[in-house]
């Protein structure tokens, strides 16, 4: 039996192998959602209303590469030992030279040039990102079916996203803004544009390094048995498709995703914004990162016990709640651009982050959660295909994301280029638009996961008890196996002393 041979126990080296692998998706993501927008708005000078089309037409190019790329992982094989982890490595490389185009500095392209390269460097990294995320994505589920074993993956793979993270909020903002003196005698934070090219560069670098990492460390350990093996094409496409939309926690699942990602993973650029016309001090905006993490290192520390005590559902819930209550008071308090006001700013961000720091530290074992459903009740291993419906509308709800802080600049007045200076007040209106769309996504993420997601903890405990029973019948056959095989060693040896 292909389920009765043994493997290596589950422990720190698949944990820490899986951390690198979001490490590696993060230094590209994290880099091109923190400061592409900045980058081709400040500095090769794209309006802000055309920067919101390149996204949305670049989103909508990701529903066609996301299902491609789901339903090939599902039913193409590159490599004999692994269904994911040759996937994992292509997308690796891919991403290394699509990364790099985005940040290449075409200042001297006309304006339509301009336009085309940021659309089409963007839509190729879209594909690249795909081709690594969604196999990565997909392992998490055949890593282990124990509940408590996903969510120390969820646990350790945001360890490893933020890393990349960090980086980006508190190293590179050294590296990439500069002080310069206006006409008018102020002192304002400009981007240095060029500078991202070589940056580019490095953090591709070190991403494959760290997916190779991935593919050494990880154990895949949970076996499908396929009823549709066989189904390939728009006919697996539309199977995975149904049983995406009639699994009830994956929708609830998705709404909460898109809320958080669109909401706060992708308003980032909103923050430097904060820190360049409203404290103009972009050399603080590693303060914010305390605002941004402390809540998740805090949570890291609780959240095995407390969803193991009250269910992710639960946890989740509250957390998001919170974090609401918390966003409405930030849009009405007087914060001021001085030291003190920093802190205000910082503390209210720390409130604000916790509930979406919780839902990005479960929410890997929740879709993991949501495929275990779909697997047992359709008996189909579309892994591949359901992860890349729910990669789309993360994808997707990035865009969403951009796109609405792009047309929330352009309502508050942003004037793009490299030479440009900001209307009175600006700074005031980026800091409330920041914290308005803060308060929205909290609020959202609580309504979907408290009234649409329906996995529970009595749901979470048959899952334990179901992969409990699985384990027992496993080490009962490994045992009948071994008694066999000593058996048939005693009967040899007899035969021999005969």
């Amino acid at each position: 039996m292909e389920n009765s041979q043994k493997v290596r126990p589950f422990g720190m080296r698949d944990k820490i192998g899986y951390a690198f692998g979001d490490m590696g998706c993060n230094f590209s993501f994290q880099l091109v959602t923190t400061f592409m927008q900045l980058f081709y708005l400040q500095y090769i000078g794209i309006s802000t209303s055309h920067y919101a089309v390149i996204i949305l037409i670049s989103k909508l190019w990701d529903a066609i590469n996301d299902v491609l790329i789901g339903n090939l992982v599902d039913t193409k094989r590159i490599g004999k030992k692994s269904k994911y982890m040759p996937w994992i490595m292509l997308g690796g490389i891919l991403l290394v030279f699509t990364t790099v185009m985005i940040f290449i500095p075409v200042t001297g392209f006309p304006y339509w040039g301009k336009f085309a390269w940021c659309l089409g460097s963007y839509c190729l990294w879209s594909v690249a990102y795909t081709m690594v995320n969604v196999p990565f994505g997909s392992l998490h589920s055949v890593i282990s079916d124990v509940p408590s074993h996903r969510q120390s993956l969820s646990t350790f793979r945001s360890i490893g996203a933020a890393l990349p993270a960090i980086i980006c909020m508190m190293v590179l903002p050294s590296i990439v803004y500069d002080k310069k003196t206006t006409a008018a005698g102020e002192t304002v934070e400009v981007l240095k544009g060029e500078t991202l090219l070589p940056v580019a560069i490095v953090l591709s670098l070190i991403a494959v390094v760290v997916f190779y990492a991935t593919t050494k460390m990880v154990t895949e350990r949970v076996k499908r048995n396929d009823d549709t093996a066989n189904v390939t094409g728009a006919k697996a496409f539309f199977s995975a498709f149904k049983t995406f939309f009639t699994n009830r926690a994956m929708v609830g699942c998705t709404l909460a995703t898109v809320a958080s990602v669109a909401l706060f993973n992708s308003t980032m650029s909103l923050n430097n914004m904060v820190f360049q016309y409203f404290f103009k001090d972009t050399s603080k905006i590693m303060l914010a990162m305390i605002g941004s993490y402390l809540p998740m290192v805090v949570v890291m520390i609780f959240i095995g016990k407390l969803t193991a005590k009250f269910g992710k559902k639960n946890v989740l819930v509250v957390a998001a709640l919170a974090s609401s209550i918390a966003g409405a008071v930030a849009m009405f308090a007087p914060i001021q651009p001085n030291g003190v006001g920093m802190i205000l700013y910082i503390v209210f961000l720390c409130f604000l982050n916790t509930g979406n720091c919780v839902f990005q530290i479960t929410v890997w074992a929740i879709v993991a959660d949501c495929i275990e459903v779909s697997y047992r009740k359709t008996g189909k291993s579309e892994e591949g295909s359901l992860y890349a419906l729910y990669s789309f509308f993360r994808k997707l709800s990035q865009g969403v994301g951009q796109a609405v802080v792009s047309i929330g600049l352009g309502a508050i007045g942003f004037v793009e280029g490299a030479e440009a200076v900001q209307p009175e007040g600006f700074g005031v209106k980026v800091k409330t638009l920041y914290m308005v769309i803060l308060f929205i996504g909290s609020f959202l993420t609580f309504i979907f996961m408290k009234f649409v997601y329906n996995i529970g903890k009595k749901e979470e405990l048959e899952f334990a008890a179901h992969s409990q029973e699985l384990e027992e019948i496993q080490e009962m056959v490994l045992d009948d196996e071994q008694a066999i095989e000593i058996q048939n060693v005693n009967v040899n040896e007899t035969g021999d002393n005969n």
